[in-house]
This record gives C-alpha cells, sequence and structure tokens, in this order.
C-alpha cells in the first residue's frame, strides 16, 4: 500500500482510457514517447491481480538512452520507510527467442500476439 499522496505505479488515473495509461506508463517506464498508429494486442493477465492492456507501435528506440522516472516503495515492508526505484533499470533488443526466455510467464500471451503480426518476425 502507498503512503498517502505517493504514486502508484501502474495503476490506470481517473478519466485515463487504456490507451492513454499504456502510452504514459511507456514514458514513465523509458523516457520516450510511443507514437501511433497503436496496434492493439488484447488484454491479458499477468498474474491473480494484475491485467495488462497491450498495444505495439513502431518507432526508433535506443536502449542506452533509456531515462526512467522513479516511483517510490515501502522497504523493508511495514517499517514506514520508503525508498525510491526506477520504474525501469535497464532496456535491451532480444531474438525472438531470448525475447520468451526473458519475458515474465504472464507476458508470453502479449509477445505471441505480437510475433502473429503479419510484419512480426
Amino acid at each position: 500500500m502507498s503512503a498517502p499522496g505517493r504514486y502508484q505505479k501502474g495503476v490506470i488515473a481517473a478519466g485515463e482510457d487504456t490507451l492513454q495509461a499504456a502510452c504514459r506508463e511507456f514514458h514513465e517506464e523509458t523516457g520516450f514517447i510511443a507514437q501511433p498508429p497503436f496496434i492493439p494486442l488484447g488484454r491479458f493477465r499477468q498474474n491473480s491481480s494484475k491485467k495488462l492492456s497491450v498495444w505495439a507501435c513502431e518507432g526508433d528506440f535506443d536502449p542506452s538512452r533509456l531515462a526512467s522516472t522513479l516511483f517510490s516503495l515501502e522497504w523493508p515492508p511495514r517499517s514506514g520507510r520508503f525508498q525510491d526505484y526506477p520504474e525501469a533499470d535497464r532496456a535491451a533488443w532480444f531474438s525472438r527467442d531470448e525475447a520468451f526466455s526473458k519475458i515474465v510467464k504472464g507476458q508470453t500471451p502479449a509477445l505471441e500476439r505480437l510475433y502473429a503480426l503479419p510484419s512480426g518476425k
């Protein structure tokens, strides 16, 4: 649980639709701005408490230029002490097989849908 007034990671803001939230999250986590056209890949359950709405788009992303914002997390748990952590700490490009071996299990269906697109490689 977050302290009052603290940013909640991954939460869709009031009045924000899922694509707007995805674009905001992408910017917060990478420092890059996603540009249309956006291809909807679907809605997926990552785990028992988290659902993902996922889109694909093309762009020029240099992983060495990752510029992630920070979020606050109470650590250690129930200590009352909050520490800041980056939304993402590193980025890289992977081959298809490497991507499937590294991705969180609950995100696999989104990656499968991406590779099923006519332009998927």
